[in-house]
Order: C-alpha cells, then sequence, then structure tokens
C-alpha cells in the first residue's frame, strides 16, 4: 500500500511503499477513503510534540470501510467508520473508570503512537471506530473527527454562556459555530490582526462580529475559546471575558503564556485545557451533526500532495478544511 511515512520528529513525509497491516486482536482493518489534516499533525511533523513512535503515518480524521478485522462488538466488514485522535485507552485506570478516558493513563493516539490515516489501509481499534452518518460524504465527515469532537469538548466545557468568542477561525472553529448559532448562541471572531478574508469568512457564516484578535468587540463575553496554539491569546481573552467567564485552550500544542497581572483572573474567571475527546464526545457530535447540518468548506488534496497540504494550513491558506482524499 502507499502511506505517507515520517521518520523522525521534524522530518518531512516521504511517500512510501508498505506492507498492508494484519489487524491484531480487538482491531480491525480499515480501507481509507479520506483523512482530514489537522494542526496536531504539524505538531507531530515539525516535532512540537515528540512522544510519538517512528517511524509513523500521521493523520486522525480517518473514514474508511472496515475490510477485516478481530474486533469482537466491534463494527462489522463493510461498515464505514470514523477514526479519531484517542485510539486506545486502557479501561481499567481510575480515569477510566470514572468517564474520563480522555486522561487514561495509557492512552494511545492515532497517527501518533497509533497508525494514521495518509495511507490507504490502517489498523485501529475495534472501540474507536465509530458508524458514520450516512448523509455525510467522506471529505465532510472527515473534519468531524478531530476538529469537530476536540471543538465540541471545548464548547461543552465553555458552558451555556450566550456570547462566545473564537480565537482562531480555521477548521475546528468553521465548524463550532454552525453548532453555536444553532443553539441559538452569538459567536465572536477573532483572527490574525489584518485577516480580513477570515473576518469575511466568519462573518458569512453568522459571526455576529470578526476582528482581529487585538481588538475588543464592544460586550463582554462569557466564553472564550483558543483554537489556535498561540499563548499569547490567553491573556487577552482574559480580558475579553466577563466576571465569573472561562477561557477554555483548545489545542495539544500552544506556545507559552506570557506573564500577566493577577486582576485579569480575579473575579473568578478560569482558564481550561483541553485533553483529547471521549467516545461520548464522538457519539454525541455524531449524532447531532446531521441535525444542524454542519457543512464544511473542504480544500481536497490527493495522498500524495499530503506535504502540500501541511505548508498550506503552516502558511494560514487552508479557508476551513484540508482532507487527503485517497484512492
Amino acid at each position: 500500500m502507499k502511506a505517507m511515512v515520517l521518520d523522525r520528529p521534524g522530518g518531512r513525509l516521504q511517500l512510501t511503499d508498505l506492507p498492508v497491516p494484519e489487524p491484531g486482536p480487538g482491531e480491525v482493518l480499515v480501507q481509507v477513503h479520506a483523512c482530514g489534516v489537522c494542526r496536531t499533525d504539524l505538531h507531530i511533523v515539525d516535532g512540537d510534540i515528540t512522544d510519538g513512535r517512528y517511524p509513523v503515518v500521521p493523520g486522525h480524521q480517518i473514514v474508511g470501510t472496515v475490510v477485516a478485522g478481530n474486533g469482537e462488538g466491534g463494527p462489522e466488514n463493510g461498515t464505514r467508520v470514523g477514526i479519531p485522535w484517542l485510539g486506545y485507552t486502557c479501561g481499567t485506570c481510575s480515569f477510566c473508570g470514572s468517564g474520563s478516558e480522555n486522561l487514561c493513563d495509557s492512552a494511545q493516539f492515532t497517527g501518533y503512537q497509533r497508525p494514521g490515516g495518509f495511507a490507504e489501509y490502517t489498523v485501529a481499534d475495534a472501540r474507536f471506530c465509530f458508524p458514520l452518518p450516512d448523509s455525510y460524504t467522506d471529505d465532510q465527515a472527515a473534519p468531524l473527527l478531530c476538529a469537530g469532537l476536540i471543538g465540541y469538548r471545548a464548547m461543552n466545557m465553555a458552558g451555556d454562556g450566550q456570547r462566545l468568542g473564537f480565537y482562531g477561525f480555521g477548521n475546528a472553529a468553521h465548524i463550532l459555530i454552525q453548532v453555536a448559532i444553532w443553539q441559538g448562541r452569538e459567536v465572536y471572531a477573532f483572527t490574525r490582526p489584518g485577516d480580513d478574508a477570515g473576518q469575511s469568512f466568519a462573518k458569512r457564516l453568522g459571526a455576529t462580529w470578526a476582528g482581529g484578535s487585538d481588538a475588543r468587540p464592544g460586550v463582554e463575553l462569557d466564553a472564550a475559546i483558543i483554537f489556535a496554539p498561540v499563548g499569547q491569546l490567553v491573556p487577552l481573552a482574559l480580558k475579553a471575558v466577563r466576571r465569573g467567564g472561562s477561557v477554555i485552550c483548545a489545542g495539544i500544542h500552544m506556545s507559552d503564556i506570557p506573564q500577566f497581572p493577577y486582576a485579569d483572573l480575579w473575579w473568578e474567571r478560569s482558564i481550561r485545557s483541553v485533553a483529547n475527546l471521549t467516545r461520548r464526545d464522538a457519539t454525541e457530535l455524531l449524532e447531532l451533526a446531521p441535525q444542524i447540518p454542519i457543512r464544511s468548506d473542504v480544500q481536497s488534496y490527493a495522498l500524495a500532495r499530503t506535504s502540500d497540504a501541511l505548508d498550506d494550513l503552516r502558511a494560514g491558506r487552508v479557508s476551513g478544511a484540508a482532507v487527503i482524499v485517497i484512492g
């Protein structure tokens, strides 16, 4: 099979011929149709996070069909499934036992410690394969599996506030704004200063206000979700939220947060991080998505052009979601 392989942190993906993997106990073999490109893939390739296994095939927003496997109680052959970032948990630690499997001591992640989806085939833990709504094409389903799922978890953490600030308006934000507006909320979109195209994109999707991250919308926010991996945004978001408001950091990796006055945190403001996702998050979002319905702006790339997709994402040339289409 063809696969894009990363041999070391900070390396370059190489199109490689590999044997089709064989599923082990509890695993299924999936023929990949599409795989979304995530900023976390950039962090893996660029060496910002380095706890993975190398060589590795990245990619963790996988859509494909189960063609073989040993997943007792899992999806049957012929089932179209989605495979997300969280790819394995032990099921026995205190976190798994308390409904917080996203914090599992032994968690493994797709495209990082487990085989990913920038390939024609992959293997996955059958417990972490989710049947997909029939109304979604492969390229539309793929962005839901990380940008959608982790963004959905972040928005749940933000609570029921009416006014939400989204810092960074890319893949996750362009999905979550659809959920927020469907719920009757207002979204205030913050982009890089001077990013007129990004601000217009946000307004087209229904943002009440859009401006640079150095601007203020003229109202206090109930909560802010930071999608961009930029620690400097945390103090800015704290200044924008009301008393009792929260700032949710939705990225797996973020640059260092600069020092800020305690007064900006006072009045019971809070800062929280989002770690991964749970199977419950996946079930809820995949049931909700067709009701809204969520639709992604997709830029498609062939497997051999995966590095081009990452370069475009790194340079801010992707509006919405980048998806690798296999076959």
